[in-house]
């Protein structure tokens, strides 16, 4: 099958990354987080491409599978552990250790396995594996920007799928018998030259998409270990775990001089990064968690965004928590209610809207009622990322057991519904449906625009599955 992205001869891995993130992003091929740059994109149809893992022969047979911790390869998790089999994900970054086992609680539900197979799961229902244990990894499912039909795969370009094969590796968990699986779009799977392959980099067995199966009888060597002439002192100071394996490995007399520290320092093992990204990257992604999201991204790209509001906006949304993160309220401003955030409780403080991301002109929202009590917000919030529903911004309710989702057009807000019909909380099961503002033919986003200012709020209740207009940020 012919790849969709033409690669040119004498292109390097990065070349090809960004004709990859590209692509994705001009044809609107991925789901959140976005950008995908700099990410393992979270592809549609990662859930379908996942799911062809349970009839893999070699997946039926193990009996431990190491998984890696991005988004895209959630679903991966969750079928691993729908068959009772080891769960392995490392820890993000390898910032305090190489794998957590994850570990569900006895009798978990399907829905709870789901959770366990998340990012915050993979945080709450594991134990450490140290580099001392005896493990026999059967299966890998790693992560791709790109990946080749002859196997040959490249990362985003920070070297850690194969720095976590290389000390699987050492440890004796994996061998040449290991079998590597991959799980991409369709349009992931280009021509990768073999001549950018290097001795650490590691190659795939199986590549998964959401239309089909390929093994690539990839015969390439993968390494053997870590190849410490790869690595350098920064690279050591920022991931301990590689500074207790080298001294492992030189108490066994294994020769482990490192690389010189390269001038600018690339983030990773791959080569071929511009030098101007590469001076930039590093800053962006020192706070990035397990779904590779950058709180300093999201942060300058509020404070940019408030720059360009006009100032009377400004103004008003100083209260709701602009410029910073997620789920987060700005202590500092005071809002079009007149009182001090920090005066509100933590709870008080969640049922405000939780995305401040600037919205569209136009926006679809979603009602999900049914919200039983004691619910946070955080565990929705968890909920609809899982369910591929996340949406451009939730307004919390919770002690009128709602919610309202805003969404960029009606086609997302569809997805959104189909995906929301069956969902359960705590034993309760919500209602999802257009809010009456969508049926009633009114757009959402006209809501944040009402003339003459926030003195023309309204202070009447609005009725039920109705969201109200510039208090809608208060809890009614």
């Amino acid at each position: 099958m012919e790849s969709v992205i033409v690669i040119k001869p004498g292109a390097s891995k990065w070349d090809i990354r960004q004709k990859v993130w590209d692509y994705i992003e001009d044809n609107n091929l991925a789901n959140f987080p976005r950008p995908v740059h700099n990410r393992i994109p979270n592809f549609k149809g990662a859930i379908q491409a996942c799911n062809r893992l349970v009839d893999l022969q070699e997946f039926k047979s193990s009996q431990t599978v190491k998984v890696n911790p991005d988004r895209p390869q959630q679903q991966a998790r969750f079928v691993t552990l729908e068959a009772q089999k080891t769960l392995l994900v490392p820890t993000p970054r390898l910032r305090t250790g190489l794998f957590n086992n994850i570990t569900p609680p006895p009798g978990a539900s399907k829905e709870q396995l789901r959770i366990c197979s998340s990012s915050q799961g993979v945080k709450d229902f594991s134990v450490p594996v140290g580099l001392d244990a005896k493990v026999k990894v059967d299966l890998v499912v790693v992560g791709s920007v790109a990946v080749s039909e002859k196997g040959f795969r490249i990362g985003k370009g920070e070297g850690f799928a194969d720095m976590e094969y290389g000390m699987m590796a050492s440890m004796g968990a994996v061998n040449d018998s290991t079998v590597v699986v991959t799980v991409v779009h369709d349009c992931q799977v280009v021509d990768i030259p073999e001549e950018l392959i290097e001795s650490h980099d590691v190659t795939v067995d199986y590549i998964l998409t959401p239309t089909r199966v390929i093994k690539t009888d990839c015969k390439h060597p993968k390494p053997q270990g870590i190849i410490w002439t790869k690595l350098d002192t920064e690279k050591l100071e920022r991931i301990p775990i590689l500074k207790k394996l080298r001294a492992l490995e030189e108490q066994a007399g294994k020769d482990v001089t490192l690389g010189a520290v390269p001038v600018p320092a690339e983030p990773g093992l791959q080569s071929g990064q511009p030098r101007r990204q590469t001076r930039r990257r590093p800053r962006q992604n020192t706070q990035q968690d397990a779904e590779g999201e950058s709180k300093q991204e999201k942060r300058a790209e509020s404070e940019q965004k408030a720059r360009q509001r006009p100032a009377r906006v400004r103004k008003e949304s100083r209260g709701d928590g602009g410029g910073g993160k997620e789920g987060e309220i700005n202590e500092r401003g005071k809002g079009r209610r007149g009182r001090n955030m920090k005066e509100k409780g933590p709870e008080e403080a969640l049922s405000e809207v939780m995305s401040q991301r600037k919205l569209p002109l136009s926006v679809t929202t979603v009602y999900l009622g049914g919200i039983p009590a004691g619910l946070r917000v955080s565990e929705l919030k968890t909920a609809l990322r899982e369910r591929e529903a996340a949406p451009l911004r939730l307004t919390w309710q919770g002690a009128q057991h709602r919610a309202f989702l805003d969404y960029i057009d009606p086609q997302a807000a569809e997805q959104a519904l189909e995906a929301l019909q069956d969902l359960s909380l705590n034993g309760h099961s919500l209602q999802a449906e257009l809010a009456k503002s969508q049926r009633g033919g009114r757009r959402s986003g006209d809501s944040n625009r009402r003339p003459g200012g926030p003195s023309a709020a309204p202070k009447t209740k609005p009725p039920p599955e109705t969201k109200s207009d510039s208090n809608e940020m208060t809890e009614q």
